[in-house]
């Protein structure tokens, strides 16, 4: 299967003193994949194939659960064509604060 690119954006019902403190549950899962990700303010994006990113959006809600959340929200982006996508295609230009030519 082609490579994907997939953003994950948990929303943990919980006191909003932890919501940074249960959304970093979610990430450590992220890392702990070995997958490619990129953490941003909003969301995080993965790359990679395509089961395997929706294994590891599963076990990122359950963290957020096994962390006190007694619900968590998801917002799932994917981003699929047949010859594959890197994250890299995207944004390699807008790296170090260069402009786009």
């Amino acid at each position: 299967m082609a490579v994907v690119n997939l953003s994950l954006q948990v929303l943990p019902t919980v006191e909003e003193e932890r919501i940074y403190e249960v959304v970093d549950e979610a990430i450590k899962v992220i890392q702990e994949a070995g997958v490619k990700y990129l953490v941003g303010p909003m969301e995080t994006t993965m790359e990679g194939e395509l089961e395997e990113l929706l294994e590891i959006v599963k076990k990122a809600q359950e963290a957020c659960v096994r962390a006190g959340a007694p619900r968590v929200v998801s917002v799932v982006k994917i981003d699929y064509k047949a010859e594959g996508v890197t994250m890299e295609e995207k944004i390699d230009k807008y790296r170090d604060g260069r402009k786009p030519e």
